[in-house]
């Protein structure tokens, strides 16, 4: 019987090959990493300030210098951005600077930039547009306690405004209304749940409305996570928590062109320049100035990026939904996930270049926030496998394919990241990097 060698990664479903995914972090030469945080490099928990991330994970992302990003709908600032998540679990903003723990990339869903040092910019952004987006948070808490006033018994008074202050993130380039707190709180009162929803969606629409009104039609936008996709408008739908889901928790007003498709173009352009000093779509280019469709970004990148340099592109991410629904009747997949669309773009990017892109599914279901499903696992012939995703088992024709899974969540995907790190060579700039983080510490 002759040998049959079994497909390469990229060419894989559910692929538990971890060992041959480090390989390739470790010494695939042209590479880029492009990598969600919140339940990827540390644990889904219902009050962001309770996140921490590991220095063995930071300190493994230095290794990768210039072929690592990130790329996130949270923030890089602020009282629940990263870099205080990273600051904390250092034990002080200074080692963070000194050491440059800083992890680089784009935050706000594209349009909060980050150097490794923690020097921030939003390219792209307005005065005016960041002004009315610092309103925001304070009609969020109102809108909150407005609420609750409609519905006196739902909670008490002290863990009323206590939920409130763990929901209301006061981010700068993206001010979200996170319901993880609540729904824990009204677990036995789902109705009232689903209403707080409704009534979040409709401050949303109210924002839009409110900037239009102030010369901003079109500088802004509402992202759901997780969401069912998006409708015929282009707008996310809402996903309404039932049986115990929570749903859609977090209601994000972004700037327009905050998506993270979009991102992963401005991260390309970016890496390119670092290689050869050129921009293939401008120095000043932002995701602001990128097209909305999957067609169209795809197109950008043909006919602009030089195949020859064209990285090993590795999206890592954790939120990636469907849902088979009857409609007229018949089944329609609803497809969503905030995760998704960038996903899907390094994907076709890699099939058009040739360039064995891969993408990587952390599953975030094991912690605090119940709006995750977990990998299904079958043990056959004494082997482990995966023989279910995280989207609905009936959706037989999702374009995504995720290529390589870590069913033990963060952890996992961390240590196996952290060994690639370890096997992958210093550069000079690296080792002098790591040198002064080191004797900061001694």
């Amino acid at each position: 019987m002759s040998y049959v060698a079994p497909p390469l990664l990229h060419q894989q479903l559910f692929s538990l090959d971890h060992a041959a995914w480090v390989d390739l972090l470790a010494t695939t030469e042209n590479l880029l990493i492009i990598q969600d945080l919140d339940g990827v490099c540390m644990g889904l928990v219902k009050d962001p300030l309770d996140r921490v991330v590991e220095i063995g994970y930071l300190e493994a992302t230095q290794r990768f210098d210039s072929h690592f990003y990130v790329l996130t709908n949270g923030e890089h600032t602020g009282k629940r951005g990263m870099n205080g998540i990273i600051e904390r679990s250092l034990g002080g903003a200074e080692l963070a600077q000194l050491g440059r723990y800083y992890l680089p990339g784009l935050a706000a869903g594209g349009v909060q930039w980050q150097t490794r040092a923690g020097d921030i910019s939003h390219p792209g952004v307005s005065e005016v547009e960041l002004a009315f987006l610092a309103a925001v948070p304070a009609k969020m808490g109102d809108r909150l306690r407005h609420f609750f006033k409609q519905h006196p018994s739902a909670l008490p008074a002290p863990d009323l405004e206590q939920a409130i202050q763990a929901s209301v993130l006061d981010n700068m380039a993206s001010p979200t209304a996170n319901l993880n707190t609540f729904h824990g709180l009204l677990s036995d009162q789902p109705e009232v749940y689903v209403a707080l929803q409704q009534a979040m969606q409709e401050l949303m629409e109210d924002l839009l409305r409110d900037a239009a009104s102030q010369g901003l039609n079109g500088s802004f936008f509402v992202h759901y996570a997780p969401n069912h996709g998006r409708g015929p408008d282009g707008t996310e739908i809402l996903w309404f928590g039932q049986g115990g889901e929570s749903g859609t928790t977090d209601f994000q007003f972004m700037l327009r062109g905050a998506i993270k498709e979009a991102g992963v173009l401005a991260l390309l352009n970016r890496y390119y320049a670092a290689r050869t000093g050129s921009y293939p779509l401008g120095e000043d280019f932002s995701v602001r100035q990128a097209p909305h469709s999957h067609s169209e970004l795809l197109d950008l990148v043909n006919q602009n990026f030089d195949p020859a340099l064209m990285p090993t592109l590795v999206g890592v991410g954790d939120t990636v939904t469907s849902v088979v629904v009857t409609e007229d009747g018949q089944p329609v997949a609803k497809r969503g996930g905030s995760d998704r669309n960038f996903l899907h773009l390094i994907q076709a990017i890699g099939q058009q270049f040739g360039t064995g892109n891969l993408v990587t599914y952390v599953d975030s279901s094991g912690g605090e926030l119940k709006n995750r499903k977990a990998l299904r696992m079958e043990d056959r012939r004494g082997t482990s496998v995966v023989v279910e995703g995280p989207g609905d088992a009936r959706d037989g024709d999702d374009p995504l394919v995720l290529n390589v899974v870590f069913p033990g969540g963060y952890r996992q995907y961390c240590q196996a990241f952290q060994t690639a790190a370890a096997r992958r060579p210093l550069t000079i700039k690296q080792s002098e990097t790591m040198t002064l983080a080191n004797h900061s510490e001694s």
